[in-house]
């Protein structure tokens, strides 16, 4: 589903994604132009935040868990030391991220879960020697094919990927060049890319879905445990 209209509450309001992945494993983005006041009708806010923006993504965040599964028990979420909010008695596994004028969730009763949405913007491609290994932008520079735009898409690709596991991980020292190591793939609108994670003397063989939109990309994984 993308780029849906709801009316709730007699308001028009923005969808921009939905992905039902399963009966027990939704995620969504929100296109957020509602004022604060339409959001706190939902979900009510958590922690003091005083940046007015910051502020509508906490809770647009929120507000997605809630419309994914209505009921979902957000005054129960607690901020662990990593910063990760969960649930201490893991009802639901979830993942929310922000940027700009986005917010996404996923959610899920029965799989371990991450997100991650970016704005493509040029800061990626003069950050990416920090957060790719040699091999990834060997890989990179291969299939940008000196074009510019594809460039920076792919990076920020590879930026938000590495983000999602990060998130799915959750417990935080994570080295995004040396610990996450992401294998070949091909450039397409809507695909997956492989990648190996290495923490904890243990390698985690992973599948990151992604979609890109004209001016988003969303990434999300999915894992049994």
């Amino acid at each position: 589903m993308y780029g849906c209209n709801l009316k709730l509450k007699n308001k028009q309001v923005a969808l921009f994604y939905q992905n039902n992945i399963s009966e027990n494993t939704k995620l969504a983005i929100w296109k957020i132009e509602e004022e604060e006041a339409f959001f706190l009708q939902y979900v009510p806010l958590q922690r003091e935040i005083t940046h007015p923006h910051k502020r509508l993504q906490h809770l647009a965040g929120r507000y997605i868990l809630q419309f994914l599964f209505p009921g979902f028990p957000f005054n129960e979420i607690v901020i662990a030391d990593t910063r990760k909010p969960y649930l201490p008695y893991e009802q639901y596994h979830f993942s929310i991220s922000h940027c700009g004028n986005y917010a996404a969730a996923i959610a899920s009763k029965e799989k371990r879960v991450g997100i991650d949405i970016e704005i493509p913007s040029p800061k990626i491609l003069r950050i990416q020697n920090k957060f790719l290994n040699p091999d990834e932008l060997g890989m990179l520079k291969g299939l940008s094919h000196e074009s510019a735009t594809m460039s920076l898409q792919l990076a920020t690709l590879c930026w938000s990927a590495k983000e999602t596991i990060f998130k799915w991980w959750s417990y935080g020292s994570v080295d995004f060049s040396e610990h996450i190591q992401l294998q070949p793939f091909s450039p397409l609108p809507e695909a997956g890319v492989d990648a190996f994670f290495y923490r904890l003397s243990e390698k985690y063989k992973l599948t990151i879905n992604y979609k890109i939109f004209d001016s988003l990309c969303l990434s999300w994984l999915c894992t049994d445990s």
